[in-house]
């Protein structure tokens, strides 16, 4: 049996690795999904986070310090996640018309995407291995939705590199790699986590902090930006039912 920092170091790395990578493929085998579906996907991946935040992450990591080192740390990770994505956007760049080839645009574009999705799954990666120390199972539900997460940021990568002429495989290359931090990140995160009782009350209102910004910049507002119909809110609302359930299971 491996030790458990090692299982979640694997898991983290897993997650960031098939999120990002699993959308440059998407990109250059059938080049686009259904919107319908990526609505519905990405605001149930919301609901989902945003039960876990409020039902479990945060009221553990008030009991396992204060009510002030789970505000630290849910202030910590709103504010690291949304300093990187001032200083480095990762999901908004636009595909500009001015100046230079048509092909350098786009690379430059897929260039600064990929560098910006590895700078934010960092982070991200901190969460996963700081929800572990909730449970296992917690743990490996956030990195499924992560993952998830990481889909659609992908496909952005890969079809700017695409469109820039870069090869398949190479393109497959650079967003798998895009996602190697988050494994870096989820080694952190497990082993603040087990430093101490407040450590770990940080720890994990980092996660819940970091997963909200995620939720409220990035999940939501682009699945409604896909939705057909009311696919974005039905999603949402589904992944919330989900999440309370799952949460119930577990206790």
């Amino acid at each position: 049996m491996l030790p458990y920092w090692l299982q979640v170091t694997i898991i983290g790395l897993l997650a960031g690795v098939i999120g990002t990578a699993s959308g440059g493929l998407t990109v250059i085998i059938v080049k686009k999904v259904q919107d319908r579906l990526l609505s519905v996907l990405l605001g149930a991946s919301a609901g989902i986070m945003a039960s876990i935040s409020f039902l479990d992450l945060i009221p553990e990591a008030i009991d396992e310090g204060t009510i002030y080192t789970a505000m630290i740390g849910i202030l910590l990770g709103i504010g690291i996640i949304g300093l990187l994505d001032v200083k480095f956007p990762h999901r908004h760049f636009s595909f500009s018309k001015d100046g230079g080839g048509e092909h350098n645009r786009y690379l430059k574009t897929g260039i600064l995407l990929s560098i910006g999705i590895a700078l934010h799954n960092l982070p991200e990666g901190v969460a996963i291995g700081a929800s572990f120390m909730v449970s296992f199972q917690v743990g490996l539900l956030l990195a499924v939705l992560i993952a998830i997460h990481n889909f659609p940021e992908g496909m952005a990568v890969g079809a700017a590199m695409c469109v820039g002429g870069v090869r398949s495989k190479k393109v497959l290359l650079i967003t798998a790699l895009a996602g190697v931090p988050m494994g870096i990140g989820a080694f952190i995160g497990v082993a603040l986590g087990g430093v101490s009782p407040w450590t770990l009350s940080v720890s994990l209102g980092f996660a819940a902090g970091a997963m909200l910004y995620i939720v409220f910049d990035e999940l939501i507002p682009d699945a409604h930006r896909k939705a057909t119909g009311h696919s974005a809110i039905m999603g949402i609302l589904a992944g919330i039912l989900i999440g309370i359930f799952f949460i119930e299971l577990l206790h």
